[in-house]
């Protein structure tokens, strides 16, 4: 019997893994139309039924669930080639995902856990929603809270204290959240016991932060940012109800491959650093 043929094996792993033949195009490059007309061959190819074709989407049958195990060791086989194809070329790129603030300090403070002569290349990704360590939208995590999935690896870092800044002491109005802003739970604080004392909104942190800064109004902040934002103060203690864990998260295996291993190693010590500096 003539063996599967690779591009199959491919394109059935993106199907399975998305659950969708337009996202499986999207990440493929290749038409959804063939796709469906690959898929329905492949399956007649090996005589074994992989996928229910239903209104939501393409769900695995058992031999299906089975198979995508075994092409799922194929992708990281293939993952692994191409990093070890663009190593010759230079550093491998590592992306980093972490909210707003963090990732805007570690975009400022880069000189001081990364060199251009690393084998590792920084691509940060601001987010204030987890993205996917699974399926590698990013090979590192920095988060606020211990997760739990299986495959993650974890390493608690320190904590985070937030506080209330403005331009000095006499505002008293609020900087609220625009109905598009994703509620962190700082925002959600500022909401919840300061409500009536919104004056203006701002679907941007950075666009609140600009607001206090013109004395419009207070906002909440971490103080490892607060603490060295031009214009303005801190306005009492730190919010007990805010302190929050910071994880340093990564794929089980990925973490693993020596460009992500550096980029950890890297991380955890300016994070732990900054920690003690407080």
């Amino acid at each position: 019997m003539k063996a599967p043929d690779w591009s199959d094996l491919a394109y059935f792993s993106t199907v399975a893994r998305t659950g969708s033949l337009n996202r499986a195009a999207e990440e493929t490059g290749v038409s959804a139309a063939t796709l469906s007309r690959r898929m329905k061959a492949f399956e007649a190819s090996l005589g074994r039924r992989l996928f229910l074709h239903g209104a939501e989407g393409y769900a695995l049958t058992s031999e299906g669930r089975d198979l995508l195990k075994r092409t799922a060791q194929m992708e990281d086989t293939a993952r692994q080639i191409s990093q070890w194809r663009d190593a010759a070329q230079g550093p491998t790129c590592v992306r980093i995902s972490a909210g707003t603030w963090t990732a805007l300090d570690l975009a400022q403070r880069l000189s001081e856990f990364w060199t251009p002569d690393a084998i590792w290349l920084p691509e940060f990704m601001y987010c204030d929603l987890n993205l996917d360590i699974a399926r590698r939208e990013v090979d590192i995590g920095i988060r606020n809270a211990r997760p739990d999935q299986p495959w993650v690896a974890r390493q608690q870092i320190g904590h985070v204290d937030y506080a209330v800044y403005a331009a000095h002491g006499d505002v008293e109005g609020w900087i609220g959240p625009s109905w598009d802003t994703p509620l962190t739970p700082s925002i959600r604080w500022v909401q919840e016991q300061h409500g009536a004392g919104i004056v203006t909104k701002a679907n941007s942190p950075h666009l609140a932060c600009a607001l206090a800064q013109a004395g419009i109004g207070r906002v909440v902040l971490p103080m490892f940012m607060g603490e060295r934002m031009p214009g303005l103060i801190q306005l009492g203690d730190p919010i007990e109800d805010l302190r929050s864990e910071q994880w340093l998260v990564s794929h089980h295996e990925g973490r693993n491959e020596p460009p992500v291993r550096a980029a950890l190693d890297a991380i955890a010590g300016y994070l732990a650093r900054r920690g003690e500096a407080r």
